[in-house]
């Protein structure tokens, strides 16, 4: 544990040494950076054949009957989204790789949810936060009776499938 260390700083500018690390992740979050700029900065401070590893997560998934009252929750605040989720729901596909790609296996991160986690993870969205502030209004109540309903009252597996790509420099 000598050797870890914390440190604060914007993506773009990370005050570390050149050549210095050996891997970089970024977790749902590249979408909020100036991308070029990050880019810039991952090159000066990765070792030789260092990673830079970034992700983000799909939509979810729970079952053929709750699925489609999901799709209507995207559908009702698809408009109140920042420009920058065109690249999240392009699976970051549309980011050009700075380095030499990598393969990225395919994988889901998962948890089990009542309904109430799931209307409250729905609420937590900065398109439902925007509805909210501009409508006055919460976007879930026009699907949280179906939601509830087609969820019933256990506990069901959420899935979200991860889009991991994988540079080496």
């Amino acid at each position: 544990m000598d050797k870890l260390e914390f440190r604060q700083a914007t993506a773009e500018h990370s005050g570390l040494d050149d050549g210095s690390v050996d891997l970089i992740t970024v977790a749902q979050a590249l979408h909020w950076f100036e991308i070029a700029k990050f880019f810039a900065e991952a090159r000066r401070v990765l070792r030789t054949r260092g990673v830079l590893a970034f992700w983000c997560y799909a939509r979810n998934r729970v079952n053929s009957d709750c699925d489609p009252i999901i799709s209507r929750m995207f559908a009702e605040v698809e408009q109140f989204w920042p420009p920058e989720r065109a690249i999240v729901e392009s699976n970051y596909r549309d980011i050009e790789m700075p380095f030499e790609e990598l393969a990225a296996p395919s994988f889901d991160m998962s948890v089990l949810w009542t309904a109430d986690d799931m209307l409250g993870y729905f609420r937590t969205w900065s398109a439902s936060q925007r509805y909210m502030r501009e409508h006055q209004a919460d976007p879930v109540a026009t699907i949280e009776s179906d939601l509830r309903l087609a969820w019933g009252p256990q506990r069901r597996e959420v899935r979200w499938p991860l889009a991991l790509r994988l540079g080496r420099k």
